[in-house]
């Protein structure tokens, strides 16, 4: 059933169910049994992405487009050609799988894939993450995009061109992603988001966003726009509101907002049934964890042993309110997230249009000790658009969309802090989550009046957003940042500290934003 490849295989498994694929798991070592009746796999080597290994073939199509530079790195096509031949002159003595899957909610836009894996548990992960054709697409159903992942086959770098032996390709023109040398299945799917996030706002005029998506009874959506460890996922999975997707949408010229997947890939270190329930109650049966240690079944989330980024994969259906199908209304309410390890900023605050395009390009959040190799202290992370890794266009395109799409529906933007308070990581504590949840809900709930006044606001004085003075559920001492220090000296210096790295990132995006944007950031860098 292999489409749009000359390839033939030892043999091909087509369409494995999640039954056949787990026996398969199991029987040929690769993976555990839970008590859950979920799946544990290790990857291997990778236990996360390699963006320094993630190349985009330039060609005509791609080379007046992408923003070449650190993150889209370039591939030469003879290179891809060579690298085709040879990963396909690997597979062709093994028993690979092959699956039809499909991207999208929304009909207008969904794009059929054909995801041809090397291991069984890679096939898994693709029938949970992307959305599941049902029986009358695939009676008719024509392959636009190829993924072929084969973690066995490691290239060389002096014949592929490659900086090492793994390695994540997309080429436009064949419509086909190469991933090889890695078993981190993230890789899988982020390939064809970058390709979307590359096809969507040129071709369709769809924002495509890293975001989580969920909607309220009255059918108001919110979006949670967060890198990782900010709680994206956790967020997004509110029992009180029916779930559309935790990580990638677009948001269409007709109003609605739709999820790009058919399932949610979650960060499962230190969970926790009482605070993550539908989390927890997804890992079951047909649920793949990666990287996780398990003992006689029982799996310890505290162990980061072997990674801080353990994850699994789940369909959406596993999550029992859920919004069918995976579409939404224009959102309400914007939630830009970020864990700030310095401690200063506001647990919760609002963002004038302004602000909002100016923290949508930078992009913040912070790096800890303990989750790279080398880092000893809080570091900050700025990547544009909560998602540089997977936007192969300029940041400042898919901006100028996004505060066009604010503006027009007249949308609410807040800054949510889900980091640190009373001091930077290893002095200050963690932001509760029932002090985050409770302000989310105070926000969708319209507890929390989102027009600015001197009563009900104050405005920061390094950052200049607006933090709320009270919120229901929440201490007004751990509204104010400032405030739970104790100490202003100690405070303002790390405040002026993250000023100044914002400011440092934002130079690179200063010829291209507008002095409106550019004043929508910190305006105070120093005593």
């Amino acid at each position: 059933m292999i489409q749009n490849l000359d390839f033939k295989s030892k043999a091909a498994k087509f369409q494995a169910t999640p039954e056949a694929l787990t026996q398969d798991i199991l029987a040929q070592g690769e993976g555990k049994q839970t008590a859950s009746g979920a799946i544990a796999i290790n990857t291997g080597k990778f236990t996360g992405r390699s963006p320094l290994d993630r190349f985009i073939v330039k060609d005509d199509i791609t080379r007046p487009q992408v923003d070449w530079g650190d993150v889209n790195l370039p591939f030469a096509p003879e290179n891809y050609k060579k690298l085709k031949k040879d990963i396909l002159d690997y597979l062709k003595d093994k028993e690979i799988y092959s699956r039809y899957c499909q991207a999208c909610a929304e009909e207008k836009y969904k794009v059929n894939i054909e995801v041809i894996t090397e291991k069984s548990w890679s096939s898994l992960f693709a029938h949970n993450m992307f959305i599941r054709p049902s029986e009358t697409d695939l009676q008719d159903f024509k392959v636009e995009w190829t993924v072929i992942d084969a973690p066995g086959f490691i290239a060389d770098p002096t014949i592929h061109g490659t900086r090492q032996g793994n390695f994540a390709v997309l080429n436009f023109k064949e419509k086909t992603v190469l991933i090889g040398g890695t078993g981190y299945t993230g890789e899988i799917k982020k390939s064809i988001f970058s390709a979307l996030n590359f096809l969507l706002p040129l071709h369709e005029d769809v924002l495509p966003m890293h975001c989580s998506a969920n909607v309220g009874e009255a059918g108001d959506t919110a979006l949670f726009f967060g890198l990782s460890g900010t709680g994206k996922t956790t967020l997004s999975a509110d029992p009180s509101r029916k779930l559309i997707g935790d990580d990638e949408h677009g948001w269409t010229k007709e109003n609605t907002i739709f999820n790009f997947e058919g399932g949610c890939y979650a960060k499962v270190v230190n969970l926790n049934p009482e605070t993550e329930p539908d989390i927890y109650n997804a890992i079951k049966k047909g649920a793949l964890l990666e990287n996780v240690t398990v003992i006689e079944g029982a799996v310890d989330y505290k162990d980061t042993s072997i990674t801080q980024n353990t994850r699994v994969s789940y369909p959406l259906d596993h999550i029992l309110n859920i919004q069918r199908p995976s579409i939404g209304k224009n959102p309400k309410n914007v939630f830009f997230l970020t864990a700030d390890a310095f401690g200063v900023l506001p647990p919760m605050s609002k963002l004038q249009p302004n602000q909002a395009a100016y923290h949508f390009i930078s992009g913040y959040t912070s790096k800890i000790a303990g989750t790279e190799a080398g880092i000893v202290e809080p570091l900050p992370s700025f990547s544009a658009c909560f998602g540089a890794p997977f936007m192969p266009l300029h940041p400042t395109v898919y901006a100028e969309m996004l505060i066009d799409k604010l503006k027009e529906n007249n949308v609410n933007v807040w800054l949510i802090n889900t980091g640190w308070t009373g001091g930077a990581y290893g002095v200050g504590t963690r932001i509760k989550l029932k002090y985050t949840r409770a302000m989310i809900s105070a926000i969708l709930e319209g507890r929390i009046d989102p027009a600015y006044s001197y009563e009900k606001y104050h405005i920061h004085s390094v950052f200049g957003v607006a933090q709320p003075r009270s919120c229901p559920g929440v201490p007004d001492k751990v509204l104010s940042p400032r405030a739970t220090w104790d100490n202003d000296e100690k405070y303002y210096r790390s405040a002026f500290k993250l000023s100044n790295a914002f400011r440092h990132n934002f130079e690179k995006f200063e010829n291209y934003a507008n002095e409106d944007i550019r004043r929508g950031g910190p305006q105070r860098f120093d005593f």
